[in-house]
């Protein structure tokens, strides 16, 4: 009998259970996947909390590696045996479990330079590391960023890619030892906003400019600090909300503050086209296989303490990648 972590309403950690399930055949387009690790995401909170409305009762977690087991009618892109990766949004949904079904298209097959712990720990982040370097914005040596949450699992990717770059990287951390961590992995300025004026910070470390990009995975409590911490008509990537959605503004404060641009992106949306995916997927892979991005795993959780790790990640105690071990 498999094992799974599902929730039937919405709420805190408390409403995670781990439970067994039936897994069965897979149908036509489906792999059964006998999973080795699991990605442990601040979004799969937006799911439990409600944030990301979704039917209920459900799966939790949307990104995991591991074995294919069988393949259904159809499949061709992967084959029994082969070691996977994933990440996505719905069609993923319910990767906290020892074996489950899944639809064979969004699978990527891992070289066997990446590890079934480090996939799991990246697949999701270094993706949206990967979109946010490549994609977003048409970087040049010598830019600068301002990174919030510079120490957590996609700003440890973040900042060692924009080195590659040649990027001058401004981090935001909560304490001490975070921003220790945040130096050890490329930023050549750490902000700890517990008793430092973000934007002020920034303004004097660029000599009253302010940064081209501002990565904002915080949200409520960052976003007038983000804004004003650009330079005039940069840019605002709101890459999430761990302190809760932005308040609702005018796009006249974007004319006030500089003529400033505002995205809020979706991992789904950079890796919906099949050939764009392959390519992110595989400077990611070669940047994590070669050694120049580490990708550090500070965080081990067994499948049946999954409360206590939504405890952990919504605390804040959790540095790098978190993966649940099976």
């Amino acid at each position: 009998m498999a094992k799974a972590v599902r929730f039937y309403e919405t709420g805190g950690p408390e409403v995670l259970r781990y439970e067994d399930v039936e897994v069965g055949d897979p149908g036509p387009g489906e792999v059964r996947l006998r999973h080795v690790a699991v990605g442990l995401n601040y979004a799969d909170t937006y799911f439990r909390n409600g944030t990301y409305p979704i039917p209920l009762p459900n799966g939790m977690g949307v990104e995991a590696a591991g074995v294919v087991v069988a393949v259904g009618e159809g499949v061709d892109n992967v084959a029994p045996g082969d070691r996977v990766t994933y990440t996505g949004f719905l069609n993923t949904l319910g990767a906290y479990s020892t074996e489950r079904l899944i639809p064979a298209a969004p699978l990527i097959k891992l070289p066997e330079t990446i590890a079934f712990e480090t996939a799991a720990a990246m697949t999701m982040r270094g993706l949206t590391s990967a979109y946010l370097m490549r994609r977003i914005h048409a970087f040049r040596e010598g830019d600068s960023i301002l990174l919030h949450a510079a120490a957590g699992g996609v700003g440890l990717i973040v900042s060692q890619w924009a080195k590659l770059l040649g990027l001058t990287v401004i981090g935001s951390v909560s304490t001490a030892a975070k921003a220790e961590v945040a130096r050890a992995h490329g930023c050549d300025h750490v902000i700890n906003y517990s008793d430092e004026d973000i934007a002020a910070r920034v303004r004097e470390l660029t000599g009253g400019r302010g940064v081209d990009v501002v990565f904002d995975s915080v949200g409520k409590n960052t976003f007038m600090a983000s804004l004003d911490s650009l330079k005039r008509r940069g840019l605002l990537v709101c890459v999430g909300t761990a302190s809760g959605p932005i308040p609702a503004f005018d796009p006249v404060l974007l004319a006030m503050k500089g003529s400033l641009y505002i995205t809020r992106p979706a991992l789904a949306d950079y890796i919906a086209d099949p050939a764009e995916k392959a390519e992110l997927v595989g400077e990611l892979f070669d940047h994590v296989g070669s050694g120049r991005i580490r990708i550090d795993i500070n965080q081990h959780y067994a499948l049946e303490d999954a409360v206590q790790a939504h405890r952990d990640l919504e605390a804040r105690k959790t540095t790098g990648s978190s993966i649940f071990v099976l």
